[in-house]
């Protein structure tokens, strides 16, 4: 949105012959789209999908596709990101690099780790081999992800992959709880977490602060996105 806000007024102010050619406003709206998402520090696998997708939406309106296409497309949309609407928490991925420091954190004795928001399983499969010793569940809700994670998570015994809202499932028995979600929850998750988790459990944000708490401590991480792990002990 803020990004067709910021294309519009700038076609309207610099370019108004462009007004009447929508596959140049929509590379226009995909190049705002995009440096919107960078000055946000989001993830960097979104800068394509900003970039291309209203060009191509424009580009296949002139196609005359069948509209059962267009359902089709839905439907895997919707299986993807689910009711995004109403947890405002969209789909995000942590990286390799970022999943080693996570990996980091995890005490060393056997321990449990819980992912709210698992997605396709990549950290939970990165840390389940780099610690067999200890036990992961990750929690999703949209259906395709969760059938991907759980599909890409089978052959580790050590992973437990879980369908639904992870907001009902108490958090006293993990050691660490990890979190990729957006700002909208952090304070609903912050009191979840004083209420259930034990004083010496660590809580990690990847890239969301809880407001007006200070962390613990802070990861850098030398990624692409430079992206920050938030540690908290909400109990402590």
């Amino acid at each position: 949105m803020l990004g067709a806000m910021l294309a519009g007024g700038l076609v309207w102010l610099l370019f108004p012959a462009l007004v009447g050619q929508p596959l140049a406003l929509a590379g226009i709206q995909g190049l705002c789209a995009a440096l919107v998402s960078h000055l946000l520090r989001g993830p960097v696998w979104w800068l394509p999908i900003h970039l291309g997708f209203m060009p191509l939406a424009v580009l296949a309106l002139g196609l005359g596709l069948p509209s059962w296409v267009w359902l089709a497309g839905f439907a895997v949309l919707l299986l993807v990101f689910w009711r995004t609407d109403r947890s405002r928490v969209p789909l995000y991925l942590t990286n390799a690099v970022a999943s080693e420091a996570v990996a980091g954190l995890i005490p060393d004795e056997p321990v449990s780790v819980v992912d709210l928001g698992c997605g396709d399983g990549g950290l939970l499969r990165r840390l389940a081999r780099a610690r067999p010793d200890c036990r992961f569940v990750g929690f999703e809700h949209a259906p395709l992800t969760w059938a991907w994670a759980w599909l890409g998570c089978r052959g580790l015994p050590n992973i437990e992959i879980r369908f639904g809202d992870f907001w009902s499932h108490p958090l006293g028995g993990y050691a660490l709880v990890y979190a990729f979600l957006s700002p909208v929850p952090m304070q609903r998750l912050w009191l979840k977490a004083r209420a259930e988790m034990k004083p010496d459990a660590l809580l990690v944000s990847n890239s969301f602060t809880v407001p007006d708490i200070e962390p613990e401590s802070t990861v850098e991480v030398a990624d692409a996105r430079q992206t920050r792990l938030y540690c908290y002990r909400p109990a402590g």
